[in-house]
């Protein structure tokens, strides 16, 4: 009878090892990747003070970047090009995470990015709804309390900032009407996305570098066609060439961002979408505390609170789900 335990302890301990994989990998890429974006899209470059306004240019650049490696990989250790997926579902992967992506940088021109961030985590609501109708997965009556809290608390701190942004880096177009909507599309799009992966990695005997090469390789041919049709391409190029340091920052924001596509599709392959939702959680506040110190953000008595009941109802479902588990 002892003979169980000495078998699952191995198994239990590599699983382990593997969230704290996810964990690390996720939190300290997407950390630095977060304040790199409020940088390039909130700070001016330049004696002229000019602000940097091609979202959809860093798509193209941090998908050319992840395809390039993944492309590497698979070439390096000799497994197949071929899609192990209809093409079509890999452009449906491909076209939600590219508007997620522009979502995410246009909604920095209006809001400030502790709201932006903290908006974030009311994706588990779009990955619950995508989950049921794509997955036909149910949850319960807990599931659905937490989920109300969430955004009773993103409701909070969005709709009650400090009186008077005193950072130096505020750009003076805030609009939370425009940023609300924006970031309303970025929760859609990203929980269709994380969810169709998981469906992908479920349906189909795929590996991680296949499923990111194919679904970037479609993004860059997406987001260059759009730069092309709206004439944004050379403008962003300009730019870049004008103000050296942007695309030093731009560089960097296309290799971390490249490093957090692959923690993220091995975090959706090992532990599924609604897992990953919860460990982006602790990225978040730290996220939140970094950009207030960094970026001098001032947060309203109301906004603390807010961020107390997202943050409380988070981690007190993660803490019921791993006691159920264990039970």
């Amino acid at each position: 009878m002892a003979e169980p335990p000495l078998v699952l302890a191995p198994v239990k301990e590599n699983k382990v090892w593997k969230c704290a994989f996810a964990v690390v990998g996720i939190m300290s890429t997407l950390v630095i990747y977060g304040v790199l974006q409020e940088k390039i899209m909130r700070v001016p470059y330049g004696e002229d003070k000019e602000y940097f306004k091609y979202s959809l240019f860093l798509v193209f650049c941090n998908r050319i970047t992840t395809s390039a490696v993944s492309g590497a990989i698979l070439l390096a250790s000799k497994k197949s090009l071929d899609p192990a997926a209809p093409l079509y579902k890999y452009c449906g992967v491909s076209i939600s995470n590219i508007l997620t992506t522009t979502c995410q940088y246009e909604a920095l021109k209006y809001v400030s990015f502790p709201v932006q961030t903290l908006a974030k985590c009311a994706k588990m609501i779009p990955v619950m709804v995508w989950s049921t109708l794509i997955m036909q997965r149910r949850y319960n009556g807990k599931d659905y309390l937490f989920a109300v809290l969430v955004t009773a608390g993103c409701t909070l701190f969005i709709l009650y900032p400090a009186s008077i942004d005193m950072s130096p880096y505020n750009t003076g177009r805030e609009s939370t009407a425009w940023g609300v909507l924006l970031m309303i599309g970025y929760l859609g799009f990203d929980g269709f996305t994380s969810t169709f992966q998981d469906k992908l990695f479920k349906g189909y005997d795929m590996e991680i570098h296949n499923q990111i090469f194919y679904t970037t390789m479609c993004s860059c041919l997406f987001s260059l066609t759009g730069l092309l049709v709206q004439g944004h391409l050379m403008s962003a190029v300009d730019f870049m060439l004008r103000h050296q340091d942007c695309f030093y920052d731009v560089a960097m924001l296309s290799t971390v961002a490249t490093a957090s596509q692959f923690f993220i599709s091995f975090t959706i392959r090992t532990f599924g979408a609604l897992t990953f939702a919860t460990i982006m959680t602790t990225r978040q506040l730290v996220s939140i505390l970094l950009s207030c110190v960094w970026f001098s953000h001032p947060l309203s008595w109301m906004q603390w609170i807010g961020a107390a009941i997202v943050f409380g109802a988070l981690y007190t479902k993660s803490f019921l789900k791993g006691k159920a588990q264990a039970g």
